[in-house]
């Protein structure tokens, strides 16, 4: 049998990720025996072991760490399927609404840029109309694969564009963003080894795919809790040049002298056939 069911799938899912059926079975709201039977059923039907189950809990075998990747995939692309035809919904009926577009990009980050954009696109006959989505760090490409999004602004090389297509937008340098009383925020540049261990000033920490890197640092929820902490003298962050556009009184920013250049794309799902988004990919690429 060569075809899995979202049903199925969303029953592994569950297990593979809590480990545990009584979780598992608690998270899908149902009994914990049927979705065990579901789980042999559907090992039964593809030949393999998915589970290694054992006094200890449960853990995953190699098949099962396979389709627990491929299976993340797949109801991303489902969901993702559901949410683009509902924007499109109306968009053939003569009356109806404007197609829409969700643009994701990430907070504090290309603000020029993203106003340039904007209105140029406006400008353009038949455009869609946009919704710009902030992200925090590295959200854009979850937004996109799952639907959330149907176009993005990402930063190489923060961001990865595997699988996506993309063109190059524009090229920045990096900025340390310091409390404007700080000894080091009136140095001309700065290295990331100066920001880096500032015994009185941790640098922040941003969330990846969920999970914050170690360090004595704030966890940072959002652009405005940052911009807080450091006016406060609390924390400081490394940003594109771009971001000075967001800069308080209370910040100041100092050009970092060894950081690697931050690549602006405009980033988009392989498999689109979108007119409306070829249509903002052209006009992206003549800025």
């Amino acid at each position: 049998m060569d075809t899995l069911e979202t049903r199925e799938l969303r029953y592994f899912m569950a297990v593979a990720e809590e480990l545990h059926f009584g979780r598992a079975a608690e998270r899908l709201g149902m009994a914990q025996p049927p979705l065990s039977r579901a789980i042999q059923q559907l090992e039964r039907r593809l030949g393999v072991s998915l589970l290694k189950r054992n006094r200890r809990g449960v853990s995953l075998t190699g098949a099962g760490e396979v389709l627990l990747h491929e299976g993340r995939a797949a109801l991303d692309a489902t969901t993702a399927a559901a949410r683009r035809t509902r924007r499109a919904g109306g968009t053939d009926t003569p009356g109806g609404p404007r197609h829409r577009l969700v643009l994701a990009v990430k907070a504090g980050a290309s603000h020029d840029l993203l106003h340039k954009l904007l209105d140029a696109y406006a400008a353009e006959p038949e455009a869609a109309e946009i919704e710009v989505l902030p992200s925090g760090t590295c959200e854009q490409e979850d937004m996109l694969r799952d639907g959330r999004a149907d176009v993005a602004l990402m930063h190489a090389p923060f961001n990865s564009l595997a699988g996506f297509d993309s063109e190059e937008l524009m090229t920045e340098g990096q900025i340390a963003i310091l409390p404007a009383g700080h000894p080091l925020a009136a140095h001309k540049t700065l290295s990331l080894a100066d920001v880096g261990d500032i015994h009185d000033l941790p640098l922040a920490r941003w969330s990846r795919h969920g999970i914050y890197p170690p360090g004595p640092g704030p966890e940072i929820h959002d652009q405005t809790q940052l911009a807080q902490l450091i006016a406060l003298g609390r924390t400081v962050a490394v940003f594109p040049d771009s971001a000075r556009a967001w800069l308080w009184a209370e910040h100041t920013a100092v050009p970092l002298t060894d950081a690697p250049l931050v690549v602006t794309h405009i980033a988009w799902p392989a498999h689109s056939r979108s007119v409306a988004l070829a249509g903002l990919i052209r006009t992206a690429t003549r800025l």
